[in-house]
C-alpha cells in the first residue's frame, strides 16, 4: 500500500479538528500526525497527543536539526510545524496520514506529496458565524479573537490552492461531505 496524506487547514475555529476527531472515528486506515508547537498549553491539553509543546527556542532548535518537514511563525513568537519523525512512525505503522495544519503548512505538505495528498480547506459561512464560534470558546480574549479574524481573511486568501473546500454551516453535513472525499481517495 502506498502511503497518502489527508490535509486539513482552515482559520482557527472553523471546524477543522472536530471534522478530524469525526474521521478518526469512523475506522478509516488513518492516524493523526501530531503537530508541534511553541505557544502555551490550554487547559485539557496533552503533550505528545494533542501537540508537541515546545519552547520557542527548542522549536528552532529543531528547525536548525531539520526536524521538519514544514514549519511556520502563525502568530509573533508562535511556531507550528510538522516533525519528520511523526511522519516516519504513521508510515511504518501501514497507516495513511492524516494533518491538521495551517494553510502555509498544508500547501507545503500538498506540494512534497503531489498527487498522493489530498488537501482541504475547510471554511467558515461567514467571518461572523467565524467570530460567534471563536467567541464561544471561552479560551479567547476580544484581542485574540481580532487576530485571528484577521489570520482567517489572510488563510481564506488560500483557500483555491486546495483540492477542495468545503464550507463547514453544518457539523453534520461538513463531517459526511469530508468522509466521501476522505474515503473516496483513499481508495483510488
Amino acid at each position: 500500500m502506498e502511503n497518502k496524506v489527508i490535509i486539513l487547514s482552515a482559520p482557527s475555529g472553523c471546524g477543522k479538528t472536530t471534522i478530524l476527531k469525526a474521521l478518526m472515528a469512523r475506522q478509516l486506515p488513518l492516524e493523526f500526525s501530531v503537530s508541534a508547537t511553541s505557544r502555551q498549553k490550554r487547559d485539557g491539553e496533552t503533550d505528545g497527543r494533542d501537540y508537541y509543546f515546545f519552547t520557542p527556542e527548542q522549536f528552532m532548535e529543531k528547525v536548525d536539526a531539520g526536524e521538519f518537514l514544514e514549519w511556520n511563525e502563525v502568530y509573533a513568537g508562535q511556531y507550528y510545524g510538522t516533525l519528520l519523525s511523526e511522519v516516519d512512525r504513521i508510515a511504518g505503522n501501514g497507516h495513511h496520514v492524516i494533518f491538521d495544519v495551517d494553510v502555509k503548512g498544508g500547501l507545503s505538505i500538498k506540494e512534497r506529496f503531489g498527487d498522493r495528498a489530498l488537501a482541504v480547506f475547510v471554511m467558515p459561512p461567514s467571518i461572523e458565524v467565524l467570530r460567534q464560534r471563536l467567541l464561544s470558546r471561552g479560551t479567547e480574549t476580544p484581542e485574540s479573537v481580532e487576530k485571528r479574524l484577521q489570520r482567517a481573511d489572510y488563510e481564506i486568501s488560500f483557500s483555491k490552492q486546495f483540492d477542495y473546500v468545503l464550507v463547514n454551516d453544518d457539523l453534520e453535513t461538513a463531517i459526511s461531505e469530508a468522509y466521501n472525499l476522505v474515503n473516496g481517495f483513499l481508495i483510488q
